[in-house]
Parts: structure tokens; C-alpha cells; sequence
């Protein structure tokens, strides 16, 4: 049986039963475990690290759906074409056009800021891609709507995807940037680990 953690009554939840037992059948079959909790805050912004796979998104959609939190994410327009479209936005999909990013920033912190629950996850490396250099708009997002990052992570190893530490943004973007790095540096993703 996959260990799913209880949400914290501040939490975003779907209130899927369906969903639930989707996630959790799916996690199950895949052999993965979910470790440690989400934070007791209503509003975050989440990062998942590594993101070196495209089975990325399918086993944090089967870890959402398991823990019925509601989660609103980012990803490529072209996703969203056809059938998968529907479904990505169902799930808390935001189709994004990578080519004029301009203003997803500001966007975002209007959704949070006017939100009372909301957990707004991205890959902050933006790409599946090895990058010597992080986006920072993760870091902008949450100073702006002056919410925690709350890192999610993708150890590919022992099939786990883990949940924790939040992190509470200074005015130093360079350190809080090295700091959450650092969180990441133990795990592997499916074809790499992060720098």
C-alpha cells in the first residue's frame, strides 16, 4: 500500500474520491512512496526538481491526484492541443507559451494574491534539459505574493517523491537561490541528478 500523506486543513484539496484512488493505484503499480508533508499554509509556491523526464509530470499528476491536494501548474501550449488539453487543464493545467513569457510573472502573483487556498507548482529549471543556471521566476512569484517556496523533489533511485522543506525567501536572491539548490543537490532524477 503507498503511504499518501494526510493534507493539512489549510491545503488546497480536488475532493476527488476517484482521483484519490487513481493516484494511488497508479503510484502503487509504478512502485513509488511519497515522503514527508505539505506545510500547514494555504497559499505556496511549489517547486519539483529534478525535472529531467517527461514521467515527471505523469507520477507528480498520480502523487496530486492520490493526495487530492489541488495543485495549479504550468506547461507548454502545445500540451494543450486536442483531448490532453482537456485533461491538463482539468487537472490544474495552465497553458503557457514559452516563446513570450512576459507578464506570466505578474499573472501569477494576481492568482495567488487573489486566491484564498493555492499551491502554483513549476520545474524551476525549466526545461527537462541540464542547466547550469535556475529560472528565478519561481523566487520572483513568491517574493511578490510574499508566500514560501515549498520544494518538491524526484528521486528516481528508490522511486520516492518527496515533499519538503518550505522555505522562507529573504531579500538575497543569489543566497535563497543557493540555499534551495542545495536542498536538491541528493537527488536523481530518471536521467540525471541536478548540479
Amino acid at each position: 500500500m503507498t503511504r499518501v500523506p494526510v493534507l493539512p486543513d489549510q491545503a488546497p484539496r480536488t475532493g476527488s474520491r476517484f482521483g484519490r484512488w487513481l493516484g494511488r493505484f497508479l503510484l502503487r503499480l509504478g512502485g513509488w512512496t511519497i515522503e514527508g508533508e505539505f506545510p500547514p499554509v494555504p497559499r505556496a509556491v511549489v517547486i519539483a526538481a529534478p525535472h529531467s523526464s517527461a514521467w515527471d509530470a505523469y507520477w507528480g499528476l498520480a502523487a496530486k491526484l492520490a493526495m487530492d491536494v489541488d495543485i495549479t501548474f504550468i506547461a507548454k501550449a502545445e500540451l494543450f492541443r486536442g483531448p490532453l488539453g482537456w485533461l491538463l487543464r482539468k487537472l490544474g493545467g495552465v497553458p503557457v507559451d514559452r516563446s513570450a513569457p512576459g507578464g506570466l510573472v505578474d499573472q501569477t502573483v494576481e492568482q495567488i494574491r487573489g486566491a484564498q487556498r493555492m499551491y502554483f507548482v513549476l520545474a524551476p529549471e525549466g526545461t527537462r534539459k541540464r542547466v547550469q543556471q535556475w529560472k528565478t521566476g519561481f523566487w520572483k512569484i513568491a517574493r511578490r505574493a510574499e508566500v514560501p517556496v515549498f520544494c518538491a523533489w524526484f528521486h528516481y533511485p528508490t522511486r520516492t517523491i518527496g515533499l519538503g522543506p518550505m522555505v522562507h525567501l529573504t531579500d538575497d536572491q543569489a543566497a535563497d537561490m543557493a540555499r534551495i539548490r542545495a536542498i536538491y543537490r541528493p537527488h536523481v532524477g530518471k536521467n540525471r541528478d541536478t548540479l
